[in-house]
């Protein structure tokens, strides 16, 4: 196997496997829906919030990558959602279902053997490809385990967690 192929399932496995952590899937398994806007003690957010920072986030680094007219979003204000919103079932779904979408586009973009990882994105000023794909996992790594903590202090794994 080439040296880019290598590098290219490392960076799939990297964005979709945890490796060295949890998967997203794992993180969210089984959430109680009547904890979901529970902020944990001494905390700023809530599970969704957390979650939607988590997407917000992959979707600007992605609309970044293939967006040749990106529009760069305020930090933090636009990464996270109002502290006072309080999310449904519904806006926690959307969450998930957009995340793993927009996660799905980035590992095709990996997977494109015309995808250039060490070329400078022309909208950019240097950044590559392969510079925001591991942005993108370390990011999700960070707050992936972030989220178990949270999960742990609010009792939201259940019995059968392990």
């Amino acid at each position: 196997m080439s040296p880019d192929k290598i590098l290219r399932n490392q960076l799939v496995k990297l964005l979709k496997e945890g490796m060295a952590h949890m998967t997203f899937e794992e993180m969210v398994v089984h959430f109680p829906m009547d904890k979901i806007n529970k902020k944990f003690p001494n905390g700023t957010y809530s599970p969704w919030g957390l979650l939607e920072h988590l997407r917000i986030t992959q979707w600007d680094i992605l609309d970044f990558i293939r967006n040749s007219n990106y529009k760069e979003i305020e930090w933090p204000k636009d990464y996270w959602p109002p502290q006072d919103k309080k999310a449904t079932e519904k806006d926690w779904r959307k969450t998930i279902e957009s995340f793993e979408k927009d996660s799905k586009a980035l590992q095709e973009i990996v997977q494109n053997p015309k995808t250039d990882l060490y070329g400078k994105i022309p909208q950019g000023e240097g950044q590559t490809i392969l510079r925001e794909i591991l942005l993108v996992a370390d990011h999700n790594a960070y707050h992936i385990g972030e989220f178990a903590i949270m999960r742990q202090v609010n009792d939201t794994w259940g019995k059968n967690h392990t």
